[in-house]
Parts: structure tokens; sequence; C-alpha cells
């Protein structure tokens, strides 16, 4: 029995997003990257359509956009620049409770499209989630430790960059277990101007 796609923003069945929904998503604001990231990717703006669209993937499962978001992200890594993709890991409670990793899902499809290897490279240490703490609260976590050996150059995927905290805590361990460079890559990033007070 096949079941109706619907769109995660609106909710109309046929595609997902639907034509409206993708005509309002924007593309993602060009920041700076954060600290020990060469260079950070993200597909759209983290606010009003592409805020819901990511939001409901990674909260209520609502996969159905998933491989076209994880094609178009993996369009903006050159081709050849990269010898592996790994995510930053979610905590093990979050895990737990949603079933899945979106960044683990996201980092698989984008290295399929890159045509590159896929694996758990990083291991992510007991605290709390990012989601709702301050700006000054995230750069205090979360750590994480690399399994070793490290391909040299690594793409480290994550769902969505809001100050950058996250994957910059990633790439630290990246390096520090071998890797040369370090590339990041979302499906959205938080412009600019909505860091403080989160």
């Amino acid at each position: 029995m096949l079941l109706a796609t619907t769109c995660p923003v609106c909710g109309a069945s046929g595609a997902a997003p639907c034509a409206a929904c993708l005509d309002a998503l924007r593309p993602a604001p060009s920041l700076p990257p954060p600290p020990g990231v060469d260079a950070c990717f993200a597909l759209l703006a983290y606010e009003g359509a592409g805020r819901e669209l990511v939001a409901r993937m990674k909260y209520r499962n609502h996969r159905a956009a998933l491989p076209g978001l994880a094609r178009a992200a993996a369009g903006l890594v050159a081709a050849g620049s990269v010898d592996a993709v790994t995510w930053a890991p979610t905590t093990p409670t979050r895990r737990r409770r949603r079933g899945f990793d979106p960044a683990e899902l996201t980092a698989r499809k984008v290295a399929r499209a890159l045509g590159v290897p896929c694996g758990r490279l990083l291991r992510r240490a007991p605290g709390p989630a990012q989601t709702g703490r301050t700006a000054a609260e995230r750069w205090t976590g979360p750590s994480f430790t690399a399994r070793r050996p490290v391909p040299r150059r690594v793409l480290v995927v994550d769902d969505v960059v809001t100050t950058g905290a996250t994957v910059a805590a990633a790439a630290r361990a990246l390096r520090a277990a071998g890797a040369s460079s370090v590339v990041a890559l979302a499906l959205a990033r938080t412009p600019a101007k909505a860091h403080h007070g989160e």
C-alpha cells in the first residue's frame, strides 16, 4: 500500500515540499566558518519555511524531503575535495527518543551523492543538547572524541548550524586525531542576527 506524500511545511498532499513552500525557501546566509573549520556550507536559511522543513524532519520524523535536501546540500561541496563524510552525533538520549539521528541520516545521503565513504568518526561525551541554549552556553559544549584512524580530509555534517559551536568542537576532535582539513555542511544555517539570546 502506497502512503500519500505530504508537504512537511504546510501539510498539503503531493510533493515534499510543495511548490509554494519550495518558493518560500531562502538560501543560507554566507557567514564565516567557525574556528577550526576550513569552510562551512549550508543549504537553507533556518527561518520561515526552511526552519519548518528542517525542524519537522528533525523533531517529527518527516523525512520525505530529506533525499532531495541532502543531494542539493552535497552539490555545495566540490567534487573530490573530501576523503570521507561523518556527522556530529546527537546526544544518546535524543537518539533513543527519536529512534534516529538526523545528522547521521543526512550524512549518509550526502556521502552517497558525493561518492565517498561515510562512517561514525566521532563520539559525543555526555552533556546537554544545544537546542534552547544561549549562544554563550552553546560554546561550552558539546565535546567529542574521534575514532582513529581519521582520513586526511573530512566533511562533517550537522542538520543545523547556529553559532557553529558543535561543528567547531567536532573539528577540534578530528584534527586532534590527524585530520588536516575539516569542512562542515548543514541542511540549514541560522542567520547571524538570530544567534543572540538563543
